[in-house]
């Protein structure tokens, strides 16, 4: 029982950045519901401001929809799918990239999809476009880490059902119909699907070849930051790690089952990186994956 509850509380004190982009999803989303609720205003009219509009003008004035959008979702079943693949996908990166990188190709995903979607209704002829409304939704993002695991490991095999299928021929389908969407009632939303995955390509293609093309909007993002944190917390509180594994004691370390504690491994190095690891922590990870 002790167990169950340690675990429970460490769960919800230790979500990793991608649960905690979920969880502001899903927030947005009933806020949006209250107001239809509470002020009686039509559900598609409820976050119209976080919307990113199609019209550049209408854009100048909101420039903050570039990124809001992303966390905008009106439909249940549209907010319940994103999230789904975000949270499968998250897993996979969180445990084999930086998180911090892992982020950078999310958000970057988002703004490729938005400026996608306003370059195309606002360049292109318009005989080439439907008509649309505004763009919210964050599959951009979503697709923008589908595509950039695919792209980085395109021979690496998933199971579907009892098929085996490698992650290059995901990624050609998603893209595939995302095309034939353009032809369909969600353009602008297939626009942005195509314009995250093209990120997420260019991404992986690039970090293949040593070059991190989000370095320089994640040092960007941590200026932002540095501006708004609190210059006075500068106090830091240095605590012995000799006898700690994966941020817990030995004692509580060896009363956790081998799954536990990979997890809370795993756990470390998305919060912190696998180098942060001791080489306790190394060493009982190596031979797991061994058993």
């Amino acid at each position: 029982m002790t167990s169950l509850n340690y675990d429970f509380k460490d769960k919800l004190k230790n979500l990793n950045v991608f649960e905690k982009i979920m969880a502001v999803n899903v927030v947005v989303f009933f806020i949006g519901w209250l107001i239809q609720v509470f002020f009686k205003i039509p559900r598609s009219s409820t976050l119209s401001w976080l919307e990113l509009p199609k019209d550049f003008l209408d854009f100048i004035m909101m420039p903050w929809s570039i990124l809001t959008y992303g966390f905008t979702h009106y439909d249940f079943f549209h907010l319940l799918f994103n999230m789904v693949v975000l949270y499968f996908v998250s897993r996979s990166m969180v445990n084999l990239f930086p998180s911090k990188q892992s982020l950078n190709i999310y958000f970057l995903g988002i703004l490729a999809g938005g400026l996608s979607f306003l370059v195309v209704y606002n360049v292109f002829p318009s005989s080439f476009s439907m008509t649309v409304g505004s763009l919210v939704g964050a599959s951009a993002g979503v697709n923008a880490l589908l595509i950039f695991l695919c792209a980085y490991m395109p021979n690496r095999e998933t199971r579907f059902f009892s098929i085996s299928i490698k992650l290059w021929h995901i990624g050609a389908v998603i893209v595939l119909f995302d095309v034939i969407g353009l032809f369909g009632v969600n353009q602008g939303g297939k626009v942005a699907h195509l314009g995250g995955s093209l990120l997420g390509y260019i991404y992986a293609t690039q970090l293949l070849k040593g070059k991190d093309i989000g370095s320089g909007f994640g040092e960007f993002v941590d200026r932002v930051v540095g501006m708004f944190s609190s210059k006075t917390s500068l106090k830091t509180v240095h605590r012995s790690k000799k006898n700690t594994v994966a941020g817990h004691n030995k004692q509580e370390f060896n009363e956790f089952n081998t799954q536990k504690k990979i997890d809370v491994i795993l756990d470390k190095i998305s919060k912190s990186g696998y180098e942060s690891l001791t080489k306790e922590e190394k060493a009982f990870l190596f031979n797991a994956g061994k058993k």
